[in-house]
């Protein structure tokens, strides 16, 4: 059937010496660069990673300052608020108070008037009687 001759292991030796121009021409560096790229993967997966995590924690850190500002504009609204009112409560008062006073100078005022008013009327009253008294009476008899 076979007849084991130099050829059969001339043939073996060109098989291992193919092999082991074929490992080191085609596989060492396709293993080589399947390997870099194995790597390089990994790298950028990690470094994809870290940049999704730093871009989250900075998501965060801005949401919560986003969410501060709002606080303190709020609180600022509010203040102003607040002091808003009470100057507007304080001039309401003082213009109430004003209104009072002059009220209260008109009701004198009036009054005043209304007793010089009273005066002169008792004096046109006497004057009036004797008037009249003169007239029912005579002028003899008034005096």
């Amino acid at each position: 059937m076979f007849d084991f001759d130099a050829t059969l292991p001339f043939m073996a030796l060109q098989f291992v010496i193919l092999a082991v121009l074929l490992n080191a021409i085609f596989y060492k560096p396709l293993g080589k660069v399947l390997d870099e790229r194995t790597d390089y993967i990994r790298t950028t997966e990690a470094e994809a990673k870290e940049r999704i995590a730093k871009a989250e924690a900075l998501a965060k850190e801005y949401e919560t300052q986003i969410a501060e500002a709002r606080k303190q504009a709020q609180e600022m609204i509010a203040a102003a608020q607040a002091e808003a009112k009470k100057i507007a409560d304080s001039k309401i008062a003082e213009a109430q108070r004003e209104a009072q006073a002059q009220k209260e100078e008109a009701a004198r005022e009036i009054e005043k008037q209304k007793q010089e008013a009273l005066r002169e009327l008792e004096k046109q009253v006497d004057a009036l009687s004797r008037q009249i008294l003169d007239k029912l009476l005579g002028p003899e008899l008034v005096r």
